[in-house]
């Protein structure tokens, strides 16, 4: 394919899934049809998708990539693998309390977790493609560092949920439950912080 001809492709195809972001956002993934796609994209005709996605699952996995910026960080996950914890884990503490904090992905998530509580292989596929990726990543570190004799030994699965629960409940406590220093906790604090109690508590004993 020519230069011109796929940037010309890569451009059509970007102005889908920001279409698809739209109508995901508002319908959630079940409701959310091609031609609502294909109009938000401005598009002429909802059968040229297939020509850029496979299927709506596709797109629909292209924009929940587009949005997260930690599932974007993974994509250089043997690099990351190579850093000491306190840079790693600071980057992806930031990565996902960055993505949870931006107003467009809040509102996708909020749907679309609604809608995984009463179909779970809409569950399944969003695990698949974010929640089951981050946690395989972060038990995969761990245990490499406490091979290294950098951690403590314990169960990776278990340290890994110790880590992101934190950041869990600074998205919780921020935007669904808002608590009295919500609007002045920012997300560098609240990183910052998780890190040092986890890597505190992780330290060889």
């Amino acid at each position: 394919m020519p230069p011109r001809d796929e940037q010309e492709f890569e451009n059509r195809r970007q102005h889908i899934i920001n279409g698809a972001l739209r109508v995901f956002s508002r319908k959630g993934f079940e409701k959310a049809t091609n031609r609502d796609i294909a109009e938000a994209a401005g598009i002429g005709s909802p059968g040229l998708i297939y020509h850029y996605f496979k299927d709506k699952r596709d797109l629909f996995q292209q924009v929940i990539e587009g949005r997260m910026e930690s599932l974007q960080l993974l994509n250089h996950s043997e690099a990351l693998m190579e850093l000491p914890p306190e840079e790693a884990l600071s980057r992806l503490a930031m990565s996902f309390l960055n993505t949870m904090s931006d107003p467009t992905a809040v509102s996708l998530f909020r749907l679309i977790l609604g809608e995984a509580l009463r179909h779970p292989q809409l569950a399944a596929l969003l695990n698949s493609i974010g929640p089951g990726r981050v946690f395989a990543f972060l038990e995969r570190y761990l245990a490499r560092q406490m091979e290294l004799g950098l951690m403590r030994q314990m169960d990776p699965g278990a340290a890994a949920r110790c880590f992101m629960g934190p950041l869990i409940a600074y998205i919780l406590t921020g935007q669904i439950f808002p608590q009295r220093d919500a609007e002045t906790l920012s997300r560098e604090t609240m990183a910052n912080t998780a890190v040092e109690v986890f890597l505190r508590g992780m330290e060889p004993r």
